[in-house]
């Protein structure tokens, strides 16, 4: 596994060297946008619409923050790379312990394996057991892509693992849903409550993540699979103007040969 992370994590007085790696993959198929006549990948420029129409060099490109519509802050890099230097957390430690059953499933992000350096296994052991004996999350703040997390560490399988948390006012109010309907508007029946509950308990099984596959990435993969054995595959066609390059490229070749020769011929005289 490739490490994304790497710095140590402070229990108490005791420092547990760790690495991070990612603990999910993305299985999404990529398909290219060609053009269809010559299957050349298709590119985006980068263009200013209101000054000119010519891609616009990574050079002349600023970062700026609108605090208002059309009105900007531009935002130098030096500025953010020591900005981002002085809040990257390498080193980090737990703020709090708190109950395994705190946090709702809609603060959670990302997640990572924990694994320990060379020299911190038996640290990062006990605190694996440590929090597996009181079924506790650690709460941590960690630097990841260019932003401070708030995190959770807890127990995984025969590891451990990180998993970065939104913060409160990143959760949108589940009340400003439109069209929301209340109890004292539209009266629930008891056996009808009854039945639904029981229509749950019968459809309720053990969760077995292998039964479940993505039906739809399955198919794509086929349809793929049936193109290339029905031998509908097709290659990039250069444009001619590339061809006639090759073709002057070698004339060249063969002119500064001949030239060479006569030359080496001349010097044998």
């Amino acid at each position: 596994m490739y490490t994304i992370w790497k710095g140590s994590l402070s229990f108490g007085l005791l420092k547990i060297g760790i690495k991070l790696y990612s603990a999910v993959e993305e299985k999404d198929i990529k398909l290219l946008h060609l053009h269809k006549d010559c299957l050349t990948p298709i590119k985006y420029k980068k263009i200013a619409p209101n000054c000119l129409d010519e891609e616009v060099e990574e050079t002349d490109i600023v970062k700026a923050y609108e605090y208002e519509p059309h009105k900007y802050i531009i935002l130098d890099e030096k500025e953010l790379e020591n900005l981002k230097r002085t809040h990257e957390l390498r080193a980090i430690h737990f703020l709090s312990f708190i109950q395994s059953d705190e946090i709702d499933p809609i603060f959670f992000d990302r997640s990572y394996f924990v694994g320990p350096t060379t020299g911190s296994e038996k640290a990062y052991l006990l605190l694996k057991e440590a929090l597996d004996r009181t079924n506790k999350l650690g709460l941590v703040h960690i630097s990841l892509r260019k932003k401070q997390h708030l995190a959770i560490v807890r127990n995984f399988g025969q590891g451990l693992l990180l998993q970065t948390i939104h913060y409160s006012d990143e959760i949108r109010e589940v009340e400003n849903i439109p069209n929301l309907p209340k109890h004292e508007e539209i009266p629930i029946q008891k056996q009808e409550l009854v039945a639904a509950m029981n229509l749950i308990h019968h459809l309720t099984t053990p969760f077995t993540p292998e039964e479940y596959t993505d039906e739809y990435r399955e198919a794509l993969l086929n349809l793929i699979e049936e193109k290339i054995e029905h031998d509908e595959k097709t290659e990039t066609i250069f444009p001619s103007k590339n061809i006639v390059d090759i073709m002057e490229t070698l004339n060249a070749s063969i002119e500064q040969t001949k030239q060479k020769t006569k030359l080496q011929k001349r010097k044998a005289k």
